[in-house]
């Protein structure tokens, strides 16, 4: 291995640059430039040479000093509201694939579902610089003016999942109005008259859509929809024990829940249980997304599958399809994927 000599050692407790190690070598700053980005035109002998002064020295590359010439980093933010979902793991891992294959670094923010963490992430990843962004909205989320500053400097915002209909920027969902229709008409079907909803904030459109669904389900069935039927909390665990003592106090006892949350709905059902209740014979019970404890309950919850990877992979293509000039239909633009309603036996009062 190539070492460094007295001279060069001194300078080690500040910056190496590629001149200490042109000096070192008595070779020109722009060989060794060319032998560290792997340039074919330097002979394999001086590229290994130089590599391994480089490494001996501690030696960085200033990439970040590159990029500011280049106009770009590189490196794309990702904006998330919660790491404890199955599917915004799943929508990760979408995004990375997709992202690395482009040669692309990514940055993460997490706004633990505040509006305010989402903004304050949105700034640092703004100041550093991001050439593209994806994000899902926090829970209480309610504009969008954290994101204007990449729009006016033209850097793609694309949202997914949780998004603003009218907002600019490439918008990936699934049909959340079809999949609350499916999951209420599936209650139904199975004998369900008197069903209450359990669901988070209806400013954020995947639960106003899924609202929308249940109402639109029990209308085309000639069944009610009273205030009393919409229960709205956080979605956690803590919610889920109070709206299954909320349930249990009712006058009136519901014969099914459809809750947008898997975790809440396993809660909800354990606690109902624990109440005397047998599930699903007294209350058919269906959740939403297709997350682990749906699997793991006793019973297994009815939930509804929508695929996280493949939206991550849609939305990290856009993304790229836009930093790569590739003209797309419209930067106000939606797109819609297909979701599943899984029945299990959390819903089945008439057994298939």
């Amino acid at each position: 291995m190539t070492q460094p000599t007295a001279a060069i050692a001194m300078t080690s407790k500040r910056e190496i640059t590629i001149y200490d190690l042109a000096r070192e070598l008595n070779i020109s700053t722009a060989t060794v430039s060319r032998a560290l980005n792997n340039h074919p035109s330097v002979s394999k002998k001086t590229r290994k040479k130089i590599s391994e002064l480089a490494k001996a020295t501690g030696y960085q590359q200033n990439n970040f000093a590159s990029n500011l010439r280049k106009q770009k980093t590189h490196t794309i933010g990702v904006i998330i509201h919660e790491l404890n979902s199955r599917f915004i793991v799943s929508a990760l891992s979408g995004i990375e694939k997709v992202i690395t294959a482009a040669h692309y670094n990514i940055i993460i923010g997490h706004s633990a579902e505040t509006s305010s963490k989402e903004a304050a992430n949105a700034l640092n990843l703004f100041h550093k610089r991001v050439d593209g962004l994806i994000a899902s909205l926090a829970y209480d989320t309610e504009t969008l003016d954290h994101y204007e500053p990449f729009l006016k400097k033209d850097i793609p915002v694309v949202f997914f999942d949780r998004v603003k209909k009218d907002s600019a920027g490439i918008k990936i969902v699934i049909d959340n109005f079809k999949a609350g229709y499916e999951a209420t008409t599936h209650l139904i079907q199975q004998g369900c008259k008197r069903l209450v909803h359990i669901t988070g904030n209806l400013m954020q459109n995947v639960y106003a859509d899924r609202w929308k669904g249940f109402q639109s389900a029990l209308a085309d069935n000639n069944l009610p929809c009273l205030p009393e039927q919409l229960i709205v909390n956080d979605l956690d665990e803590k919610a889920g024990i109070e709206a299954a003592l909320q349930v249990l106090s009712m006058p009136e006892r519901p014969d099914g829940i459809f809750v947008t949350n898997d975790l809440c709905a396993a809660v909800c059902m354990q606690k109902l249980k624990e109440g005397g209740l047998k599930i699903p014979e007294d209350i058919a019970i269906v959740g939403f997304n297709n997350d682990l404890i749906s699997r793991i309950a006793e019973p297994a919850l009815t939930t509804i599958n929508y695929a996280g990877i493949e939206m991550g992979e849609v939305a990290a293509k856009c993304l790229i399809n836009q930093l790569n000039h590739n003209k797309l239909p419209d930067s106000n633009y939606t797109i819609t994927l297909p979701a599943a309603l899984l029945i299990r036996a959390s819903s089945l009062k008439k057994k298939l």
